[in-house]
């Protein structure tokens, strides 16, 4: 997993609602265990729409999507945030998330940022001309025009997107001790290596 410490750029200005997991990415796209190409099929049917904002020039690339309540609700799918990573999103803001989503999207490296109503509103606006920033060590989220909006996270989950450090980053990190641990298992208990005595 790549480091996150900032993210800026344009942010896709999408705001709705209970936006589920099905809608993120449908279930027709959930053959596959690999991670790449879901992008193709994030927000289908929002696409299927002419001039929709996640197929316009305009905001092609955009590492940030700014969502309404709720959103990631519905099933547990990781595929949607596999999607999301694939369209090139490294940060979601709403006024809130889903807490399975929020888990499946923070174990992909992907920042969820909860701001209420009215910071959303605001970054929807400043979204449509112009870049926003995101300073994970600050917890804050900043536009051009000096608007300033502070975020909590969870230390854990801070020093894993900071660091990059997945489940199996976290379990490496920890080989020393994982060495020295079965070092002192192996002659306190030589059975459970196999020894003969």
């Amino acid at each position: 997993m790549e480091p996150v410490n900032t993210i800026e750029g344009k942010a896709y200005p999408f705001g709705l609602k209970n936006i589920d997991t099905d809608v993120i990415i449908p279930a027709a796209w959930l053959k596959t265990i690999s991670r790449s190409g879901l992008g193709k099929g994030a927000f289908e049917a929002i696409r299927k729409e002419p001039g929709n904002l996640f197929d316009s020039p305009e905001y092609a690339g955009s590492p940030i999507l700014i969502a309404g309540d709720n959103f990631g609700c519905g099933s547990s799918r990781e595929h949607a945030a596999w999607a999301l990573a694939d369209l090139g999103i490294k940060a979601v803001i709403a006024p809130s998330f889903s807490d399975i989503f929020s888990g499946n999207a923070f174990k992909n490296g992907i920042l969820t940022v909860v701001l209420p109503q009215e910071a959303i509103d605001r970054l929807m606006e400043v979204a449509k001309t112009d870049p926003i920033h995101i300073d994970l060590e600050a917890q804050t989220v900043t536009t051009p025009f000096q608007d300033r909006f502070t975020f909590e996270i969870d230390a854990f989950r801070k020093n894993c997107l900071l660091k990059g450090l997945d489940e199996v980053g976290l379990t490496l990190a920890m080989d020393g001790k994982i060495s020295d641990y079965e070092s002192r298992a192996q002659q306190a208990w030589p059975w459970q290596a196999g020894a003969v005595a």
